[in-house]
C-alpha cells in the first residue's frame, strides 16, 4: 500500500504577510503610454486626460513617476471609466515627433486635453498626489453655473467676462457645444447657462448666446452663429474671453514668460482704470498686427514694484509702459506719447529692429541725430529684464534650450 500524500499547506505567517502586503501595496494603476499609433485614438476619446511628457534621465522626472502613479490610482476610484479621466504618459527621447508637435521645452511637462485638444494652460502646481488628484477633480467639475432666476444675471460680477447661453432645453446639440467651449475657455470667463421657462424671455429668436464685457455700461454682445459649429462659436467666445491685453500676476508670470514673446507692459495703478483703457485703446488700434510677435500685459504698480525699481521707477511715476525683451528693459519716453499716431508701434518696431538696444549702448543711431551735430557714442547699459526670473524654473524643470532674445 502506497503512503498517503497529503498537499503541503502554506506557512499561515506567509498567507497572513501575503494579505497584509495585499492590502496595503494595491497594484499600480497602468499608466498609458503613448506613441504615434495611438495617441489620437486615446486623447480623442479621453473626457479628460492629463499627459506627462518625460525623459528618462531627467532627474525631475523621475521624482514625478512614483506621485503621478499614486494620483492616478486615486482618481480612477473615483472616476472608474476609462474614458472620464485618462493618466497618460510620453517618452519624449522614444518620440521626439510627439514631443514637437506639443511644444515641449521642458521636463516634465504636464499638459490637460479634453476631447483630444490640448488645453492652453498646463499643470504648473504642487507635484503631490494631493495636488495633482485635486486639479482633475476640479477639472471634472461642471464649468457652468445654472441660472435658477434672471434676475441673479443683473447681480453678475460686472469686473469679469461672462457669457450667458439661453437654451430651451439641457438635453439638446446646442448646450452640448456650449458645454464643451466652456470647458476649454472656464478659466477666462464666467459661463452661465438658463433653461426652459425661466430663459424664455432672452429666446425670441431661438437658443441664444451672449457676451457680457467687463464695466457696468459695456454692451451685450450677441453670437451671431450657428450653435452646433463647434470651431465657430469656439473662435467667437475665445476671442471674447482672452483679451488682447491681458494682466500679468505672479501666478500667470510663468506660462506667460514661457510663450517666449517679449512683454509690451503697461504698469498702473490698480484703480486707474483709465489708462488702462487708452493703453488697450491705443494698442488695438497700432498694433494690432503685431499680435503674435509681442505680449501685451499691464501690471499692478504695486505688486511689480522690483521691475519699475529696475527702470528707475516708482509706484508713484505710474502709469509707465515698458519692454522687457528677457534681456533687458526699455522705457516708453512719455506716457502722455500713447495717443500720438505710431508712436508705441515704432517703439515696438525699434524693439524688432534692434535699434532699442543699439541705442542704449551707443547712443542715437545716426539717422536720428540732426545735420552738423557731432555723433556721440553714449555708452551705457540698459536695465536686466526683471520678467525672466518668472520664467520656470531650473530647480522644477530640465529646461531643453535658451531662446535668443533682443
Amino acid at each position: 500500500m502506497r503512503p498517503a500524500i497529503f498537499p503541503l499547506l502554506p506557512d499561515p505567517g506567509c498567507l497572513l504577510l501575503l494579505l497584509v502586503s495585499w492590502l496595503f501595496n494595491p497594484a499600480k494603476s497602468e499608466i498609458t503610454s503613448l506613441d504615434s499609433g495611438n495617441i489620437d485614438d486615446i486623447l480623442n476619446n479621453a473626457d479628460v486626460a492629463l499627459v506627462n511628457f518625460y525623459a528618462d534621465w531627467c532627474r525631475f522626472s523621475q521624482m514625478l513617476h512614483p506621485i503621478f502613479e499614486e494620483a492616478s490610482n486615486v482618481i480612477k476610484e473615483e472616476y472608474p471609466d476609462k474614458n472620464q479621466v485618462v493618466f497618460a504618459r510620453v517618452d519624449c527621447d522614444q518620440h521626439s515627433d510627439i514631443a514637437q508637435r506639443y511644444r515641449i521645452s521642458k521636463y516634465p511637462t504636464l499638459k490637460l486635453f479634453r476631447n483630444g485638444m490640448m488645453m492652453k494652460r498646463e499643470y504648473r502646481g504642487q507635484r503631490s498626489v494631493t495636488a495633482i488628484a485635486d486639479y482633475i477633480r476640479q477639472q471634472k467639475s461642471n464649468p457652468i453655473r445654472e441660472v435658477q432666476d434672471l434676475e441673479e444675471i443683473s447681480s453678475l460680477d460686472r469686473s469679469r467676462r461672462n457669457i450667458i447661453g439661453y437654451f430651451e432645453q439641457k438635453d439638446s446639440d446646442n448646450y452640448r457645444t456650449f458645454e464643451r467651449v466652456a470647458n476649454i475657455l472656464h478659466d477666462d470667463c464666467v459661463f452661465l447657462s438658463a433653461f426652459g421657462a425661466i430663459s424664455k424671455a432672452e429666446r425670441f429668436s431661438g437658443d441664444n448666446v451672449i457676451y457680457k464685457p467687463p464695466g457696468e455700461n459695456a454692451p451685450d454682445m450677441v453670437y451671431l452663429g450657428s450653435l452646433t459649429n463647434f470651431d465657430l462659436i469656439y473662435a467667437w467666445t475665445q476671442d471674447k474671453c482672452v483679451p488682447l491685453v491681458r494682466e500679468i500676476t505672479f501666478e500667470n508670470g510663468e506660462e506667460l514668460t514661457e510663450e517666449g514673446l517679449p512683454f509690451l507692459i503697461l504698469f498702473h495703478m490698480k484703480d486707474d482704470l483709465e489708462s488702462l483703457e487708452k493703453f488697450q485703446q491705443e494698442v488695438a488700434r497700432q498694433l494690432i498686427g503685431e499680435k503674435g510677435t509681442i505680449n501685451f500685459l499691464h501690471a499692478d504698480c504695486d505688486k511689480f514694484r522690483h521691475p519699475l525699481l529696475h527702470i528707475q521707477k516708482t509706484p508713484a511715476d505710474c502709469p509707465v509702459i515698458a519692454i522687457d525683451s528677457f534681456r533687458h528693459m526699455y522705457v516708453f519716453p512719455d506716457f502722455s506719447d500713447l495717443s500720438v499716431p505710431g508712436k508705441l508701434k515704432q517703439f515696438v518696431l525699434d524693439l524688432h529692429s534692434g535699434k532699442l538696444h543699439r541705442e542704449f549702448h551707443h547712443g542715437p543711431d545716426p539717422t536720428d541725430v540732426a545735420p552738423g551735430q557731432p555723433i556721440q557714442d553714449l555708452a551705457s547699459s540698459p536695465p536686466e529684464s526683471s520678467f525672466q526670473k518668472l520664467a520656470p524654473s531650473e530647480h522644477r524643470y530640465t529646461l531643453l534650450r535658451e531662446k535668443d532674445e533682443l
